[in-house]
């Protein structure tokens, strides 16, 4: 009786329990740029944190700002921790360009 529990919970109807739900936060803000856009938002991007991630990050409005290529905070606070524990120094052109930042810690991580 355990072994077929077991082999119906392998076998059930949906392997999605490594997806991550999408926060409260990601929802609101994809909310607002459908609203603006007149776009729907994707039922898979309302299921997973990651595909609703890139759906905001193709449909968002584009930012002219001289600051918004520069690396958040939170960036920046991640790079610096991966510098002090791999003892490796964060290369300037980082702290200006936040795909570089990022490219960066995916390569120390």
């Amino acid at each position: 009786m355990a072994q077929y529990s077991r082999n119906s919970a392998l076998s059930g109807p949906s392997n999605d329990y490594h997806l991550l739900p999408v926060t409260n936060r990601q929802m609101r803000y994809a909310r607002a740029i459908a609203e603006q856009s007149a776009l729907e938002i994707p039922v898979e991007a309302r299921r997973d944190r990651k595909a609703m991630s890139a759906w905001i990050s193709a449909h968002k409005p584009h930012d002219p700002s001289p600051f918004a290529n520069y690396p958040t905070g939170k960036q920046v606070a991640f790079a610096e921790r991966i510098s002090r524990s791999k003892r490796r120094p964060i290369p300037s052109e980082c702290f200006r360009d936040k795909h570089a930042m990022s490219a960066w810690i995916d390569h120390n991580k």
